[in-house]
């Protein structure tokens, strides 16, 4: 594990968006932007069980996620890692994730359970120009 940089944090403190990357079952990059935030030196954020990140992700834990300054887009922390996902508290997680982001809770109900992804840094790079 390589820890989160002083910029990663700063960043995922923020209502800054990330956009996470996993690898399909053909081999092809999946991108989809996030809601994130830190938790313990790893990056958490929210999905719903059965779309494609994490069934990448149960296939293949290596993901790559990009935060990047909603002010400077020209600022931004790049975090790769290997992800696991996590069942309990996921509902709490997405309407913690609208408050920070939107300032309204979460209203839109899923039929599908929802899923923590909570990506392990193993290489964090960033850029702050």
């Amino acid at each position: 594990m390589q820890p989160l940089t002083a910029l990663a944090r700063e960043l995922l403190g923020g209502p800054n968006f990330c956009v996470a990357a996993t690898i399909g079952a053909d081999g092809s990059p999946q991108q989809t932007i996030v809601w994130g935030r830190e938790r313990d030196g790893e990056l958490i954020f929210s999905t719903v069980e059965g779309r494609a990140k994490p069934r990448n992700l149960l296939r293949d834990p290596a993901i790559s996620v990009l935060v990047v300054d909603r002010e400077n887009g020209y600022r931004y922390s790049a975090i790769r890692g290997r992800a696991r996902l996590e069942r309990e508290n996921a509902d709490a997680l997405i309407d913690e994730l609208s408050h920070k982001y939107t300032g309204e809770p979460w209203i839109e109900k899923q039929t599908r359970p929802r899923v923590t992804v909570v990506v392990t840094p193993t290489h964090v790079v960033d850029y702050d120009e």
